[in-house]
């Protein structure tokens, strides 16, 4: 009788140390933890989330051997620089590789918004308004949006509650928004502050369709987003 008690017990502290795992993993994907510094305490963490020490104790282990954190013994544990996967070699400084990255995450982020008009939560749903907000006032001010924007399309991510999109977008890294990195010979004509304000009434409607928690209009506009975004590069502006 003994082990059919202990048995839900361990699958409980499982399932609570990848739910710890996710949310930390994220913070960390998505730049609010940064390289270097160093997580909360042990008993900061069980504070916050309400969870066991055994249980932050597994998840940091978990994200140990993803390579997220490093633990220095007897000072704590440090987020890590990621670098992306050694194998994975994206070409995104010439326009034909920039259009080659947006085909690649047509497919993948099209689902990604459709999966997250169904899952979201109001806070996630917040943090992409905070994303876009910022986006629009330095798209206003003439100053680089690439930030706001990759950290819009990361919360898209994040909101599909399954950390392999994030992973995934993760790893293109600066590829993920890789415009501005293109020579001026190769960009041509294009204007990228003209392009910066396409995209931005675009993501409005991906945006909306997510508020409305309606996935086929979500992935549509996500769709349309970056077939554009293809399209308007390809063409020089």
């Amino acid at each position: 009788m003994q082990q059919d008690t202990e048995a839900p017990l361990r699958k409980r502290t499982h399932n609570l140390a990848h739910d710890l795992v996710a949310k930390l993993s994220q913070s960390i994907l998505l730049g609010q933890l940064k390289p270097g510094q160093k997580l909360p305490s042990e008993g900061a963490i069980v504070r916050e989330h309400g969870v066991s020490r055994t249980v932050v104790r597994e998840a940091i282990s978990k994200l140990q051997a993803s390579g997220l954190v490093e633990t220095r013994h007897g000072i704590g544990t440090f987020v890590l620089e990621q670098t992306g996967e050694p194998g994975l070699r994206l070409n995104v400084d010439t326009a034909a590789g920039v259009r080659a990255i947006l085909e690649l995450r047509l497919g993948l982020e099209a689902q990604a918004a459709a999966l997250a008009a169904q899952r979201r939560s109001e806070r996630q749903l917040q943090q992409m308004r905070e994303a876009l907000d910022d986006y629009q006032q330095l798209l206003s001010s003439n100053d680089s949006c690439v930030e706001a924007d990759r950290r819009f399309h990361l919360l898209i991510a994040e909101a599909t509650d399954n950390t392999c999109f994030v992973e995934i977008m993760q790893h293109l890294g600066s590829a993920m928004i890789p415009r501005t990195r293109v020579n001026l010979a190769e960009r041509g004509q294009a204007d990228l502050g003209r392009l910066a304000q396409f995209a931005n009434l675009e993501h409005e409607a991906i945006f909306n369709a997510i508020k409305r928690q309606d996935p086929d209009a979500a992935r549509a506009a996500m769709w349309l987003h970056l077939t554009n975004s293809r399209d308007r590069f390809g063409a020089g502006g």
